[in-house]
């Protein structure tokens, strides 16, 4: 089972035909193809979520300088896609181990509610998880924007979670009540019943698809723009870094239309199924082939879209989990001092800074230079769209982190010759 409007739907006893055919449709091996799919997403994205050890990139290993709700909205993200598995991975154990329950669900009137409390309670939980999983993409779309052209502080992740969680709740309740109206036992038939369920389960994912993609390419123009004006020229180490961050983007768009685009081509496929009089007609065979088609291509990608999204994010980081406590709190302080001596693994600290070496001299000298709009330093705000890329990780922040310590190490050699005077 995964994140489509059907799942409600199928909780009606008296569901439309097109419903019918592909939910009754080798159900067993259907669930069995849920689970093993969401099941690896679920393992694979805590793994990528894990602190790492020394040698890998870790997620939060590097502290960002503000605004940082762009590395909080990817995680975020991260934890929805996770607790939609979650909800695809009981929904369908339930299917497998419980036939019994399942079958309640096909009878009208029935005096047990336990399976349709059980049907419509796993499937508001998937689809509100997966919804503000979409909401939070947008709103990832727009905060880098922000970030670039303005700023999104830490405050503004506020805005975000009251508008995410509350469209996603809204709209998810809104959806499930038109549908079960007037009650779950009973609900009323016909296409102008069923359609704002449907307007409500796809409207964030078609937001995601149209709206996100032309966020993107102005933030990259923005960028653009944003290191040409740091020295007044276009160098290959601004040119390497706007290349990196519109491939990060790209990524993450690539992987959203690969794992959801497949949920609107079979829900358009099984509209037209429902609108014909008879769905079992021959010259619909080749329209059924294609909707079971796409509805197992739903069932393994939907739930793969966790996993793939953290690559998309933060690229592999790796099996060495790093559960040391006292090792955790030491990383922020000690990683840019003896991440060098790792050879054998990946090494962000020294390669961004011999990357991106030429703009410690420049952080020095055009302090007052590289602002945004609002003041913020320019470094601040692009590291934060380039953290998590495997050649680019906190690229300009180190620059900024030098200038802090070249002006440490300045003050130490001043007081130690004020001391031999």
């Amino acid at each position: 089972m995964m994140a489509s409007p059907r799942l409600e739907t199928f909780c009606c006893p008296n569901r439309d035909a097109s419903t019918e055919f592909v939910i009754t449709f080798q159900p067993l091996f259907f669930s069995a193809i849920c689970i093993g799919s969401a099941g690896l997403s679920l393992v694979f994205s805590i793994l990528q979520l894990l602190p790492k050890r020394r040698g890998y990139r870790r997620l939060g290993q590097y502290p960002l300088p503000k605004p940082a709700s762009s590395s909080r909205i990817l995680f975020i993200i991260s934890i929805c896609d996770i607790l939609g598995c979650t909800g695809i991975i009981v929904r369908s154990s339930i299917w497998l181990g419980l036939p019994s329950l399942v079958r309640g669900i096909n009878v009208a009137n029935n005096s047990d509610v336990w399976p349709e409390v059980f049907c419509v309670g796993s499937a508001m939980w998937i689809q509100l998880f997966f919804s503000a999983s979409f909401w939070w993409t947008f709103c990832y779309a727009v905060d880098v924007f922000l970030v670039v052209k303005r700023s999104a502080g830490i405050s503004t992740i506020i805005l975000y979670h009251m508008i995410t969680w509350g469209l996603a709740v809204l709209l998810c309740v809104e959806g499930v009540a038109m549908l079960y109206y007037p009650s779950i036992s009973s609900c009323e038939n016909g296409l102008q019943h069923a359609i704002p369920h449907y307007i409500t389960t796809y409207a964030p994912l078609l937001l995601v698809l149209i709206v996100n993609p032309t966020l993107f390419a102005r933030t990259v123009s923005a960028v653009t723009s944003l290191l040409k004006g740091r020295q007044g020229i276009y160098t290959e180490n601004e040119r390497r870094l706007g290349t990196e961050i519109k491939i990060r983007f790209f990524k993450i768009m690539l992987v959203f239309f690969i794992c959801w685009l497949p949920n609107i081509i079979n829900e358009s496929l099984l509209f037209y199924l429902e609108m014909q009089t008879d769905i079992k007609a021959g010259d619909l065979k080749n329209v059924r082939n294609a909707a079971l088609i796409t509805w197992f291509i739903m069932g393994i990608l939907n739930p793969m879209s966790g996993f793939l999204n953290t690559l998309a994010f933060h690229g592999w980081t790796g099996f060495k989990v790093d559960c040391s406590l006292q090792r955790r709190r030491e990383l922020a302080w000690d990683s840019a001092s003896t991440s060098a001596a790792n050879v054998g693994g990946y090494n962000p600290i020294v390669g961004s800074t011999l990357l991106y070496q030429s703009h410690v001299q420049e952080a020095k000298n055009m302090t007052g230079k590289n602002m945004t709009g609002n003041g913020q330093p320019a470094s601040d705000a692009i590291s934060v769209l380039s953290e998590g890329s495997e050649s680019s990780t906190i690229e300009i922040h180190i620059s900024t982190e030098h200038r802090d310590y070249e002006e440490i190490d300045a003050d130490g050699e001043s007081l130690g010759s004020s001391a031999r005077h």
